[in-house]
């Protein structure tokens, strides 16, 4: 009997290469990185807002990764921005180093029980190559409705000499980017506190 094809097995795909470096693959000097980028949102709203970037979006489920990489092509964005099937943490470790000049993380890590531990997205080892992937002078961008999660993320990056609050100040009020993901949208709507976090790599810092 024939293998049937799992289902969105033509999701995109980044190239299988041990070194990758976006900005000789997409043309463009800026890269932003959206990790999870769910049905898009902020993708949409982030490429419209800055077109001297390119945005690319990591997302772990296949369906999602292909409906939204088709809506940003079919709307014309697909020049500026992308949405590939895959693990933030297998792609993360494969990027030249110094490449990025953003990365994004928007309500992440939704799995509360221990037994999940290890699929969450923000740890030592992620974060490590998220500041060796940025530019010197590049920005992480973290936020959550859990003020747990935010007490955690604070405290991990705090742990990476790399890292410096923009401002000299970790927390912040209001999202600069000129473009909300869907949750953020929802929790604003229903009054929900939102803990923003937002990094930048020292200067100093090797790319």
């Amino acid at each position: 009997m024939p293998k049937v094809a799992p289902l969105y097995a033509d999701a995109p795909r980044l190239p299988d290469s041990e070194a990758l470096d976006l900005r000789v693959f997409f043309g463009r000097a800026s890269i932003e990185l959206e990790i999870g980028p769910g049905r898009g949102g902020f993708v949409f709203e982030r490429a419209a807002a800055a077109p001297e970037s390119f945005v690319v979006g990591l997302e772990i489920r296949r369906k999602w990764a292909k409906i939204v990489d088709d809506r940003l092509r079919a709307s014309g964005l697909g020049r500026r921005a992308r949405v590939f099937a895959e693990d933030a943490k297998v792609v993360l470790p494969r990027l030249v180093s110094g490449s990025l000049s953003q990365i994004f993380l928007h309500f992440p890590d939704p799995w509360w029980k221990k037994r999940h531990t290890k699929r969450l997205v923000m740890g030592d080892a992620a974060l490590a190559e998220m500041a060796r992937c940025l530019r010197p002078g590049g920005q992480l961008f973290i936020q959550t409705d859990v003020e747990e999660r935010a007490q955690l993320y604070e405290e991990q990056v705090r742990l990476e000499p790399a890292f410096v609050g923009v401002g000299g100040m970790a927390r912040h009020a209001l999202n600069p980017y000129q473009a909300q993901s869907p949750r953020e949208k929802r929790a604003i709507h229903d009054g929900l506190p939102i803990y923003r976090l937002w990094y930048q790599k020292g200067q100093s810092a090797e790319p």
